[in-house]
């Protein structure tokens, strides 16, 4: 590939990284403004036509590694594994 398709790729990527964020950004939006209209309602679930939209509060438990780490260090460095990937970026 030459260092002009190079070029165009890089173009085309970051034309596409920009569309994909003003989508997020609407999208986030749109969400923002169905959470605010279900809190107003103090609904958790409203039908809507064909569509069921939910805004529930959900509980979950998870594992505090930092406080764990800092109580147990030893044991925290017996059991952590290290893994490796590589990162795509254009800067």
């Amino acid at each position: 590939m030459s260092t002009m398709d190079l070029l165009a790729k890089v173009r085309s990527l970051k034309e596409l990284e920009a569309l994909i964020s003003d989508a997020q950004a609407e999208l986030d939006s749109i969400k923002d403004e169905l959470k605010a209209e279900m809190t107003n309602r103090s609904t958790e679930e409203i039908d809507v036509d064909v569509f069921k939209i939910r805004y529930k509060t959900v509980t979950s438990s998870r594992f505090d590694t930092a406080a764990f780490k800092s109580a147990h260090k030893e044991l925290y460095n017996q059991y952590v594994k290290q893994t490796k990937s590589r990162r795509f970026t254009v800067a």
